[in-house]
């Protein structure tokens, strides 16, 4: 869905409004003003008829007559019984011209030279004289036609001063969604405090403001909840792990010759203790607080080694073979991270790789420099991955159906958020062995 700017579209319909009611505006007046000219130029040509019909032209009045017949472009004939008795000097009516009837027997429109005239008949009944007025109706616009373009140069400065003005005063009034976005952006899990209601000064934003602090009291809530579960859940539950822990070492001293059972037991009670322990770790990792993370400088194939060391075990029992290449100098492959966290994450990616490997497989391991950043590719052998499975790997406590490796599901969970603290990140891939391939990228 495409993501369009409020504020630019008040100050858009503002406008259009603004510019559709000086349009209709203009538009009315264009209207009224040719209406209003007609009438009065009308009058003005029955008055010159009438001078025409009644005066002595050889007296003043003709003069009046020529003067006023200038003034207004207005051509005059008078004629007695076809012969005529006087014109204007410019007068001329071309033999062939077409008259459009208007329904009034004395004013009419004529067409000729390429233009409208508007013209005016008049005849007196005791003398018999016949008056002609003709204008040109494009010289009767003139005045008209400058008015229109003076009001339209108006109009269009004072759209350009609104768009102005309106630019600058919409974005003000703005300031006040722009200073709750700022106090939402300043939430986080230390501060969740209602946003006061007095710095929003618009009515419109009140509802919006207390479903939001309603937001903010519910999520408090919650992580208080969440705090507390793992404060009591790090109490509660490793207590007696560790207690049952004890009682069944004080058992295999007692009884040697079941060992082969307390072994089993002893394996369970661990896979639940590191289950716990994954849950708190994932419980206190919080991406939002990763510069308050302690971080050293540490080359990352010593950590890799490290993590080799401590799957040792695991990776006797099965016969794995880890295979490694590591191409880049120490120098090169130094990073400034958290060295514990990345260890942790390294090494439950090559636990879940040993898990997953048949016996007497192989496993892959390679660290590489990709521009700023080093790169760990993990994968192993396998049957193949259903891509179905791997849309879901990662998610907590997800394991594929089927599987009958024993884990709890969120050692890559974990690992996606150590990368999430780091900027990193982590790629999850069908491997060409069968596998999985796990991709870890660091910065530099």
């Amino acid at each position: 869905m495409k993501v369009v700017s409020l504020q630019n579209r008040l100050i858009k319909t503002s406008l259009i409004s603004s510019v559709i009611a000086g349009s209709v505006a203009l538009l009315l007046f264009v209207v009224i003003s040719i209406y209003q000219t007609m009438q009065v130029q009308d009058e003005i040509m029955d008055e010159i008829s009438d001078m025409l019909l009644i005066a002595d032209l050889t007296s003043s009045s003709g003069q009046q007559i020529d003067e006023l017949s200038d003034q207004f472009d207005i051509q005059y004939r008078l004629s007695y019984q076809q012969q005529i008795l006087t014109q204007s000097e410019d007068f001329q009516l071309e033999q062939q011209y077409y008259t459009l009837n208007t329904g009034d027997d004395q004013y009419g429109f004529i067409w000729q030279e390429r233009q409208l005239w508007r013209s005016y008949r008049a005849e007196d009944h005791q003398s018999h004289m016949q008056v002609l007025l003709l204008q040109p109706l494009g010289d009767r616009f003139k005045e008209l036609m400058h008015s229109f373009a003076g009001y339209s140069l108006i109009l269009i400065m004072l759209w350009l001063m609104q768009w102005i003005m309106l630019h600058f005063l919409v974005k003000r009034q703005f300031r006040a969604i722009h200073q709750l976005s700022d106090q939402i952006s300043e939430k986080n899990a230390d501060d969740l405090t209602l946003i006061q209601s007095s710095s929003i000064e618009f009515k419109e934003l009140q509802p919006m403001l207390g479903q939001l602090n309603h937001l903010l009291q519910r999520l408090d809530q919650s992580l208080k909840a969440e705090q507390r579960f793992t404060a009591d859940a790090s109490h509660e539950l490793r207590s007696p792990l560790s207690a049952i822990q004890m009682r069944l070492q004080l058992l295999q001293r007692k009884y040697p010759e079941r060992a082969s059972d307390f072994a089993s037991m002893q394996q369970d009670i661990s896979r639940g203790t590191q289950t716990l322990e994954n849950l708190l770790l994932l419980a206190r990792l919080d991406p939002e607080h990763a510069e308050n993370l302690p971080k050293t400088q540490f080359a990352l194939h010593t950590v890799i080694d490290e993590a080799i060391q401590a799957l040792t075990p695991f990776i006797k029992e099965k016969a794995i073979q880890i295979q490694q290449q590591i191409p880049v100098a120490e120098q090169d492959n130094r990073i400034f991270a958290n060295q514990q966290l990345i260890f942790t994450c390294i090494r439950n990616v090559l636990d879940n790789a040993i898990r997953y490997t048949p016996a007497k497989g192989c496993v892959y391991l390679s660290l590489n420099k990709q521009g700023q950043s080093l790169e760990i590719s993990i994968e192993n052998e396998g049957q193949g991955i259903d891509p179905e499975v791997l849309q879901h790997l990662g998610e907590r406590f997800y394991r594929a159906l089927g599987s009958k490796t024993q884990g709890s599901g969120l050692g890559l969970s974990i690992c996606k958020k150590i990368m999430q603290l780091h900027h990193g990140q982590m790629e999850l891939l069908p491997s060409p062995y069968g596998g999985l391939k796990v991709v870890l990228r660091l910065m530099i």
